[in-house]
């Protein structure tokens, strides 16, 4: 290999003359997975900029690791291969484009395609109550794994580890439940929206104002998961959110407002299937760019010091979001209110052809949720992993570490930051040769001191950047077409979650608002004609709200402490419709107004975690909404059929 003293002479050469030709030289030097011929272009393109020769002596390519007689190792890439393991200057090149384009493309003309007999109030906000389960299961995925769940999970492992899944574990408990409860009951209610059910139960004014709450969380909702793919857009193009959620907006509302929910659902199908093979394809690629000389073992290994890999996390703090018990009792609570009445969800098994039919795509969810998590959630800790050994940036936000640039204060900061990470990259190196307690100490310690500075530039960048890990990550350093192919995942997750909502406010906006209250006598003409100006109502409304999406942190976390600031008022309403005929409609009305007071009080004065604000909203909503039955007595009307 070059000698230490020539390196240094060369980069020293070459970044006086270019420092652009000097700083690829080094990265080229730094980076493990070298080839010749890369080694070679390099220091042609330092020695033209600076006219000199440089000194050099032949270039020595690992050979990959084989497996050895445990198994343990697994066959590594060949080093020409890992090459792709550099920075790129282009993050998007022609084959990406055609792959996301024609993706693109394709999920619009399937859609208008699909929704093309939408022509009755029934089908277009039901589908005729025609769907499969499979179709039905994979809608409901998809709604969930909007692009949040590829740009901000991934992010997420990335900075805190794979303790997120906990968020999952109560899922599968209320999938069961709901399907032996609120399934049959909406179903033989013969109901648009779960807010109809409300005022079959109680009153006008119960279904109204839960209506408007589900219309204020989910209006919220829509905003930053329409903001996701715009952080996609502005990493590559460099464009302003304004522009790119206008794109996303618009695509969306091309298919949505032609087809309604039947058109929604079978291009949910397509973009699950999109969002998997993007998945699957990132994690592969991500292991195979890893140095030589890191198998599998070794990549877990480093992930595990480093304390990334922590699915279970055993404890009691009811301040921490993501253990065991937090994601059993609140995740369980969180799954109910969501599943069981946002209109969103609700309205995917309203369209099943049976009941035995939405049971099953329900069930599905519930055995599939949790693993799927774990697998985007352990990409995540990989990406973490690559970038033990690959340079990655002081900061991911590219717009911000360019408006950092210069000052003096964060020169410095770079340079310990560089330190930093060749200590914990050397650390790294002996632990996975090692595999003792000793060397597992020194990689924590380093990994310790680089956090602490990379801490440093994030505060004084004003921001977190955990939302643009992953991006950069793909544009910077996977292959072409599989680009395009991550990209095109990344935009069907975030239109299948946007024209679900946008169609389920929709729903809310006609049905229970409009119908109810402004216009009560109409053909289904006119209300076909209000349910597609309600979505272009609200897909208006996402675009221009989304732009505040920035301000928000990380996105996935931030989704589901809006919604939990709502869904346990609304859970608590629908057990008391579904299981108190004593519950009287002031006793609802009076408890949902007490649930919400508790909740953003608890949100504004205590640190408990957000997900207990699911079991307190319903809890209160039901004690009061049960007292004041008790005190005032009135007629009580009969439950819903059920």
């Amino acid at each position: 290999m070059l000698s230490q003293s020539g390196r240094d002479a060369a980069t020293a050469a070459s970044t006086a003359a270019c420092p652009a030709a000097g700083a690829a030289y080094q990265r080229m030097f730094d980076c493990r997975c070298l080839t010749v011929a890369a080694a070679r272009v390099s220091k042609r393109y330092a020695e033209r900029h600076t006219g000199r020769r440089l000194a050099s002596q032949p270039c020595r390519v690992r050979e990959p690791r084989q497996r050895n007689r445990t198994g343990s190792d697994n066959l590594r890439p060949p080093a020409a291969f890992t090459a792709l393991a550099h920075r790129r200057a282009t993050p998007m090149r022609p084959l990406d484009w055609f792959v996301l384009t024609a993706s693109l493309v394709f999920i619009v003309a399937y859609g208008l395609w699909r929704g093309r007999h939408s022509d009755t109030v029934n089908k277009y906000l039901l589908a005729g109550r025609t769907m499969p389960w499979y179709a039905m299961a994979l809608s409901i995925m998809a709604t969930q794994a909007s692009a949040i769940t590829f740009i901000s999970t991934t992010g997420q492992a990335y900075a805190d580890g794979m303790r997120f899944v906990q968020f999952y574990f109560g899922l599968p408990v209320a999938m069961v439940l709901l399907s032996m409860t609120a399934v049959p009951m909406f179903h033989r209610a013969g109901v648009y929206t779960a807010y109809e059910y409300l005022e079959q139960r109680f009153d006008a004014k119960t279904r109204a104002l839960v209506s408007t709450i589900f219309l204020i969380s989910r209006g919220l909702g829509v905003s930053i998961a329409l903001y996701a793919p715009a952080i996609v857009l502005s990493v590559i193009f460099g464009w302003p959110d304004r522009v790119t959620t206008v794109i996303m907006g618009v695509l969306v509302m091309t298919y949505t407002i032609a087809g309604g929910i039947q058109a929604v659902t079978w291009t949910d199908f397509q973009q699950m299937l999109i969002m998997f093979a993007g998945l699957c394809t990132a994690l592969f690629f991500t292991l195979w760019m890893l140095p030589p000389e890191v198998s599998l073992q070794g990549a877990l290994t480093v992930a595990g010091a480093a304390g990334r890999l922590n699915p279970v996390v055993w404890s009691t703090n009811l301040n921490d979001p993501y253990n065991v018990l937090n994601g059993l009792f609140g995740g369980m609570f969180l799954a109910l209110a969501y599943f069981g009445t946002d209109q969103s969800q609700v309205q995917r098994y309203l369209t099943g052809r049976s009941i035995a039919q939405s049971r099953l795509g329900l069930l599905f969810n519930g055995a599939a949720k949790v693993p799927v998590q774990f697998l985007i959630l352990f990409t995540g800790a990989m990406v973490f992993v690559f970038y033990v050994w690959q340079p990655p940036p002081v900061l991911f936000d590219a717009a911000k570490l360019n408006a950092l640039r210069g000052r003096q204060d964060f020169a410095a900061i770079e340079q310990r930051y560089h330190a930093a990470f060749e200590d914990r990259r050397q650390a790294a190196t002996d632990l996975v040769e090692r595999r003792d307690q000793p060397s597992r100490e020194r990689f924590r310690q380093a990994h310790q001191r680089f956090e602490a500075v990379r801490s440093q530039a994030t505060t004084l960048a004003g921001a977190r950047d955990t939302n643009y890990i992953f991006l950069e990550f793909v544009t910077n350093y996977l292959p072409a077409g599989v680009v395009g192919l991550i990209m095109a995942a990344i935009f069907a997750a975030a239109m299948s979650t946007i024209s679900a909502e946008v169609n389920s406010l929709a729903t809310v906006s006609v049905i229970d608002i409009y119908k109810r209250h402004i216009r009560t006598q109409a053909s289904d003409r006119h209300y076909l004609n209000a349910s597609r100006l309600a979505t272009l109502f609200w897909g208006v409304y996402a675009i221009v709200t989304a732009q505040y999406g920035s301000n928000l942190g990380s996105l996935i976390e931030a989704v589901n402490r809006i919604g939990s600031l709502f869904y346990g008022s609304m859970l608590g309403v629908f057990v008391l419709a579904f299981f108190f005929p004593r519950a009287t409609a002031a006793g609802a009305f009076i408890g949902v107004l007490a649930g919400q007071a508790v909740v953003f009080s608890a949100a504004r004065f205590t640190s408990i975690a957000f997900l207990w604000y699911n079991v307190l909203g319903c809890a209160v909503v039901m004690g009061v909404a049960l007292a004041v039955s008790a005190l005032r007595r009135p007629e009580r009307r009969p439950p819903a059929s059920r």
